[in-house]
């Protein structure tokens, strides 16, 4: 009976075979082949418990028997029971050294133990004994990304690429890897050519549709996002997505439905019950709108919201912090605060619960005799908020005093990254999740928190919830008030902000002065700019118009049908920074140009974002910069008047329309500034139109621009601001 067990195994007639092994068993107990190989049909069938113990009982009977050890450790390990594998793993691979098979699967019991680090041991014995081995080779990859060796992993998932061309998991793990280090082409291509092995890979697909979104081609993530609701129609995290995708593409009456389906599925699904109200803040309007019945909207949806959030209704409730944000709103020249403040007041009671369940608190600190400053920040990099606020704060903070303590968010490193990290205290990265920022953060005994941009990112909106230091502090990074409760103040500037504008923030507000700031010139050459590819003549008056488009309102579009009305010809230079948002702002533009009797394509044009040099060149050649209407440029306004490019600004109810009212404040010019449309409407007509007056304002720029830069009176003050604190901490 045996033997004709053996036979129906081995051609793979498995009912056959275990008919005759239970009769088997059933004569003869402890046989310990017909044991072993029932164990094997078990697993093969995914009943891994029952191999489990078939396989059990045949290793008592032959306890140095490697086959079993190894069929017992894997079935053990298939079964859930990772822990009890481990000494069968260890027994197989000590009877069976030189069995890479079972090196891997001990690789991988530890792995789902997260012990990476000896998984990784293991897999590196499997493909010493066998090189070919593709398997162990993308289990090598995949400890080594859990462990953030990602060159090592990368090596690993190309061995497998060059082993199995087709390995999907290879290339959508590779492709994940580029991602998450914003190499997005690459990441985009590795996920394809996952997709191009397994087209029903609903990981590839949503991974396609999350690249997509970071490239700003929203069509296209939303076909990607489709294709998942295709392959799995009762997914809720699908629904979801495409709600998120659509609102982006500001189709807000499909995203929500999508949120609607999200939740018709899954009731309890927070994060479109958290994304809705947020519909009522577009990122960019077609139309004329009105603004307080939507203002209202998001209010009433807000607090429905949390009224529906129950005690009992808060476990992981803090995964959806951040999700979605009322970061356009500040794009509204109104104020803000009501709404932000109960915004925020939402926010902290989530995250204040999930601080006290885990029982996270601020450390105190052997006193250094110097205080700790720490900044929280996704911007550690090239990028405007970096140079704007952080890096005058590194570099001019006195060292003797404070002692300053980064958190970086972010994932994307480059030379400006390398510079923070020669002049900081502590350089701490690549922490994964919530937990590890927040207690990484609380381990180094901070004593003033610093949060430069709350609002333009996830982490950091989950982080400012919390209590993590004894003082913490918002600055202006997104100039608006935070509206969190656990934000003690609000870093601004003297020239930013009106006697009465403390009405606008949740946050004491501190008033830095001058520019608030200490900004270093950038180190940009600039490369000639052929201004025959906007389609102008030579002596055809260029006005940039370099704000992304959502900072275009529409009830301000009048303004420029009125400027190109009494220049005649002329051409204004917008920028297409991202397709979707470009197509609703150049359609209403085209809308309001077309009822004025005016040829859009005559005067206004849409270019490709520049490069820095390029964009130099432009300004260069430009005769006067608008800056936008109640949401004003700094960087860009710095760097127009690094050009010696006149600035043409109107001062705004809220900081956020006074930055480059601001700077012309400081550098002695208000002649640019305007006090009303008309007003602004008549200046950029005359810089653009008068020669000489243009001429005259650009050299005042360049005899008055070095006043900007290098201010060291605010940096003074922020110490003078902290030392206080501090002793009253």
């Amino acid at each position: 009976m045996l033997q004709q067990a053996i036979q129906a195994f081995q051609s793979k007639n498995y009912e056959r075979a275990e008919s005759i092994l239970n009769r088997v068993i059933k004569e003869a107990p402890k046989n310990l082949p017909a044991l072993h190989i029932l164990g094997l049909i078990k697993a093969s069938q995914k009943k891994f418990k029952e191999a489990a113990d078939l396989l059990g009982k045949a290793a008592r009977l032959n306890p140095n028997d490697a086959a079993i050890e190894y069929n017992l450790a894997k079935a053990l390990t298939d079964s859930g029971m990772v822990i009890e594998s481990i000494a069968h793993h260890k027994k197989a691979v000590g009877l069976a050294p030189h069995n890479a098979d079972a090196w891997m699967n001990y690789g991988r019991a530890l792995s789902s133990l997260s012990q990476h680090e000896s998984a990784l041991q293991c897999f590196d014995r499997a493909v010493s004994i066998n090189p070919n081995y593709a398997d162990a080779h993308l289990n090598k990859g995949l400890a080594h990304k859990e462990l953030k060796h990602f060159p090592d992993a990368i090596a690993s998932f190309d061995m497998v690429i060059n082993l199995i061309p087709e390995s999907d998991q290879a290339w959508l793990n590779k492709g994940d890897i580029f991602y998450r280090f914003k190499y997005l082409d690459d990441a985009l291509n590795a996920v394809d050519k996952a997709i191009s092995f397994k087209p029903d890979s609903i990981e590839a697909h949503i991974n396609r549709s999350a690249i997509l979104c970071e490239l700003k081609r929203f069509e296209e993530a939303l076909a990607s996002c489709n294709k998942v609701i295709e392959l799995n129609p009762d997914n809720p995290l699908s629904y979801f997505n495409s709600g998120v995708i659509l609102k982006e593409l500001g189709q807000t009456a499909d995203a929500k439905k999508s949120f609607t389906r999200a939740i018709e599925i899954k009731s309890d699904y927070l994060n479109p019950r958290w994304a809705m109200p947020f519909l009522n803040i577009p990122s960019i309007f077609p139309n004329i709108e009105n603004l307080q019945e939507l203002r209202a909207k998001f209010t009433k949806e807000f607090e429905e919201l949390n009224q529906w959030l129950t005690t009992e209704k808060l476990d992981g409730a803090h995964e959806v912090i951040g999700t979605a944000q009322p970061f356009y709103l500040a794009y509204q020249e109104l104020n803000n605060k009501e709404i932000l403040s109960k915004y925020g007041h939402l926010c902290n009671r989530i995250m204040d619960r999930w601080q006290n369940l885990i029982n996270l608190k601020h450390v105190e600190k052997k006193d250094s005799g110097k205080i700790r400053v720490g900044i929280v920040s996704d911007h550690i990099r090239n990028h405007s908020v970096w140079h704007a606020i952080i890096k005058g704060w590194l570099q001019n903070l006195d060292k003797n005093k404070f002692e300053v303590y980064i958190f970086h968010l972010g994932s994307v490193v480059d030379e400006e990254t390398h510079l923070a990290q020669t002049l900081v205290t502590s350089f701490i990265e690549q922490q994964d999740s919530l937990l590890g920022w927040a207690t990484a953060i609380c381990e180094k005994s901070i004593d003033v928190l610093i949060y430069p941009e709350i609002g333009m990112h996830q982490m950091t909106t989950q982080l400012a919830s919390l209590r993590l230091a004894p003082v913490q502090i918002a600055s202006w990074g997104h100039p608006e008030t935070s509206g969190l409760p656990t934000v003690d103040y609000y870093l601004s500037a003297e020239l930013f902000e009106s006697v009465d504008s403390s009405a606008a923030y949740t946050e004491n507000l501190i008033r830095l002065p001058n520019l608030g700031c200490s900004y270093s010139p950038l180190s940009i050459v600039s490369s000639e700019f052929e201004v025959k590819q906007l389609g102008v003549e030579s002596n055809t008056p260029i006005l940039l118009c370099p704000g992304s488009p959502f900072k275009y309102a529409p009830q301000h579009d009048w303004i420029l049908v009125e400027i190109v009305k009494k220049l005649g010809k002329c051409k204004l230079v917008f920028f297409n920074q991202q397709d979707s948002w470009t197509k609703i702002l150049q359609g209403r533009l085209e809308r309001v140009f077309q009822d004025a009797g005016l040829i859009f394509n005559d005067c206004i044009v849409f270019i490709p974002w520049l490069e820095a040099d390029k964009f130099y060149g432009l300004m260069k050649s430009a005769n006067v910069y608008l800056d936008t209407i109640g949401f004003s440029g700094f960087n860009t306004v710095m760097q127009a008047m690094d050009c010696a490019l006149p600035v043409v600004s109107k001062q705004g109810n809220f900081m956020r329309g006074r930055l480059g009212s601001g700077i012309l404040r400081r550098m002695g010019i208000p002649e640019l500034i305007a006090n009303s449309d008309e007003e602004y409407i008549e200046l950029v007509v005359r810089i653009a139109n008068d020669d000489s007056y243009r001429n005259q304002m650009s050299k005042k720029i360049i005899n008055q621009r070095n006043i900007l830069y290098n201010d060291i009176e605010p940096i003074r003050a922020l110490e003078r601001f902290i030392l206080e604190k501090y002793r009253n901490i």
